[in-house]
């Protein structure tokens, strides 16, 4: 946001406020899904509506947007306390043996400033002394879990193990995964998890496993105004050529290879909602509850009165 504040002041635009409203909307307008965007848009939107001059908007924007970023740290960090304690909690019924962990999309310090959500339990897991096993869905069309989450793990020296993403639910018939952990683009306060496309999916599974099921997420996640996510959570839809194309590498060079027939026609939903019965418990900066409005308000009682 404070970019577009600097465009403004170099365009020599006449109305700097209408302007930042205008390029606000068309930020929010890109990720319909995600409410966090929305969130962290309107929150400097009124910041900077609150300051006079360009140089004075410039300014709030960019001390508003440190703060976003430092509260996102500490809250990632409390994510991963609450959630390493549910990890310790099934190394101890395995007697130390490794926590096989399986994860869907990317929901790391790549997707975030630090820790990442999903990730946070695992790497405070591993900073406690736990033994873990990463299950790595690679998340189609994007494959932001073999090119991001895979990458990220590596890095931590996490041991982690890339899997299609139809592998999942075989991992989980054999005894071969302890717990599902997925990040939340937006969350229902009553606890429907809307994430990349193909969690609903790993969340069944889970459920006819007797699995647990964890979503984890920052409280600027959750949507105090819709209560059936199924029904009211926008689900964008992208570029059919992200399914009919994938990214190779050749040589020193990513090229971009068409994996279809020629004339194929491809629908790309980037998310689906996973209901609140498939869940079992959200983790928040605040600890752990039911996905359910009596969890979340009983962590988050403050927004009681803005519910619709």
């Amino acid at each position: 946001m404070y970019a577009a504040v600097c465009e403004a002041k170099e365009s020599g635009v006449n109305n700097i406020d209408e302007y930042i409203r205008e390029q606000a909307a068309s930020l929010k307008a890109a990720r319909p899904t995600a409410v966090n965007l929305a969130w962290a848009v309107n929150r400097q939107l009124e910041i900077i509506s609150a300051a006079d001059g360009i140089d004075n908007k410039i300014r709030a924007a960019l001390e508003e947007a440190r703060t976003i970023c430092e509260d996102d740290v500490e809250q990632c960090r409390a994510i991963g306390r609450f959630g390493a304690e549910i990890i310790k909690e099934i190394s101890e019924k395995k007697s130390g043996e490794p926590v096989n962990i399986l994860t869907h999309c990317n929901a790391g310090w790549l997707a975030t400033v630090d820790f990442g959500t999903a990730t946070a339990p695992i790497y405070q897991a591993v900073q406690d002394g736990i033994d873990v096993h990463v299950w790595v869905d690679e998340t189609r069309p994007r494959n932001q879990g073999a090119k991001l989450t895979a990458f990220e793990l590596t890095q931590e020296g996490v041991p982690n193990t890339l899997i299609v993403d139809n592998v999942g639910g075989h991992l989980m018939q054999q005894g071969m995964v302890d717990i599902v952990i997925v990040g939340s683009d937006r969350t229902t306060y009553t606890g429907d998890v809307a994430n990349k496309i193909g969690t609903y999916l790993k969340a069944l599974a889970a459920a006819d496993n007797n699995i647990p099921f964890y979503v984890a997420l920052p409280s600027s996640t959750i949507d105090w105004q819709i209560e059936d996510g199924v029904k009211n959570i926008p689900i964008e839809q992208r570029d059919p050529a992200e399914v009919l194309l994938v990214d190779a590498v050749v040589g020193n060079k990513v090229v971009e290879v068409n994996i279809a027939g020629k004339g194929t026609k491809a629908a790309n939903y980037a998310f689906d909602v996973t209901p609140s019965r498939l869940v079992t418990g959200l983790i928040t900066e605040r600890g752990v509850c039911a996905a359910s409005a009596e969890g979340t308000l009983g962590l988050f009682p403050e927004k009681q009165d803005e519910l619709s």
